[in-house]
């Protein structure tokens, strides 16, 4: 079992995690457990605060150091009890390593996850030194608060655990595992329109298909990702696969497919 804890001040939005599809029915078949912890419940003062005007000035504010450290202590602490040997604590933060399959995979290998989901300007940046592990980031951009993008770790990483999709093959399949985009899926009606599901799909020949949503994905990736071509390489099949692809592209759009 993956056991993952995530700081945040609002747990209530992980419902929609924890409530409906994958990510639901992986956690009821106990592939997963997760634990919601509020930093304002380990605040020193009346008031429950965890933040603070920060120091040298300028807009928003800050969140303090303690009521985080304990929350995340106390989240760690309760992996350790579950013989978690090694809790591995992330940040979610505009400035840490972009998420990619690879470290989706890296992840789900972890005996256990604690999640910090900040919110306001940030954190006290001693935090980061005392109690952080590693800094995820899914884009550049900035939302109002870690909780979502800890919701995005946490379901690219429970589809990852044996058992949490219906078809054991489902998530080899998907774009990125191989380097590649995901090639084109068709269902009924055979005939939608006036559009037709690819003979090549009703043939039964199995190579054939296979062979057929192998030159789609490096097309489609090669239009629409090509940084990912670049980075990934191609084989001499696979090279002869896009030609043919661009060929027959070039014949539908009267151009060479450049």
């Amino acid at each position: 079992m993956l056991h993952i804890d995530v700081v945040t001040l609002f747990p209530a939005m992980f419902e929609a995690v924890t409530a409906s599809g994958v990510t639901s029915r992986a956690r009821e078949r106990g592939l997963y457990e997760m634990v919601l912890w509020n930093p304002r419940d380990f605040s020193s003062n009346s008031y429950r605060s965890v933040d603070d005007r920060p120091y040298g000035g300028g807009p928003g504010m800050v969140m303090m150091v303690e009521p985080l450290e304990k929350s995340i202590a106390a989240a760690r602490e309760r992996q350790l009890g579950c013989g978690v040997a090694k809790p591995r604590v992330l940040h979610l933060t505009p400035q840490g390593r972009v998420l990619d399959h690879a470290l989706v995979l890296e992840l789900a290998a972890e005996q256990g996850l604690v999640m910090l989901a900040g919110r306001y300007e940030g954190v006290d940046e001693r935090l980061i030194a005392r109690a952080i592990d590693d800094e995820v980031s899914i884009g550049d951009y900035v939302m109002s608060g870690g909780e979502l993008a800890a919701m995005v770790v946490i379901d690219c990483v429970v589809r990852q655990l044996p058992g949490a999709l219906g078809a054991a093959d489902s998530a080899e399949q998907d774009s990125f595992v191989s380097g590649l985009l995901d090639c084109p899926h068709y269902t009924r009606p055979e005939m939608y329109e006036d559009e037709r599901v690819p003979a090549v799909l009703m043939s039964g020949n199995h190579a054939q298909i296979e062979r057929w949503r192998l030159k789609q994905a490096l097309g489609r990736t090669w239009q629409r990702r090509p940084d990912l071509l670049e980075k990934r390489g191609m084989s001499k099949e696979e090279r002869a696969l896009l030609e043919e692809y661009r060929a027959e592209l070039g014949q539908i759009t009267g151009t060479a497919g450049e």
